[in-house]
């Protein structure tokens, strides 16, 4: 790739970070404008107005509010049991090649089995110990859901 290439690429990725966040903030700003007309609006039309309730954050909507503490935990123990053994998978694939019949020459991703394998085996243990960690800090938490 020459330079120009590279130029153009990260030029492009400034652009988008930049405009990511342009919209981002106009977004707010929208938002904060119509709450304002709103209030504005009741005031002069002599309505009551608790601009306390106006101004309370939103509470984020997504799955990870419904979950409860043994669903997040399970979550973490099946993400944890993949990377492992797909780390595990990648350096069992790398011994065969080192030691056993091989894998076929031109293979781009041979040099880079132990590498990938190692860092998905600490990712999967690191989610391991999370896990364990987690179910024992939480122990008293998960019984008062039941």
């Amino acid at each position: 790739m020459t330079t120009l290439g590279i130029l153009i690429i990260a030029i492009a990725c400034i652009i988008i970070s930049v405009t990511i966040v342009w919209l981002v903030m106009r977004a707010k700003q929208n938002e904060t404008n119509k709450k304002a007309e709103i209030t504005l609006k009741a005031i002069e039309a002599g309505l009551p107005v608790d601009v306390d309730k106006l101004n309370t954050p939103k509470t984020p909507k997504g799955p990870q509010n419904k979950q409860s503490l043994k669903q997040d935990l399970l979550g973490k123990l099946s993400g944890a049991g993949i990377f492992f053994f797909m780390g595990l998978s990648f350096l069992i694939l790398y011994f065969v090649d080192l030691f056993g019949p091989g894998l076929p020459q031109g293979l781009w991703f041979r040099e880079g089995l132990p590498m990938a394998g190692g860092v998905l085996m600490a990712i999967g243990i690191s989610l391991f110990i999370t896990y364990f960690a987690g179910k024992k800090l939480l122990a008293k938490e998960m019984e008062k859901e039941d």
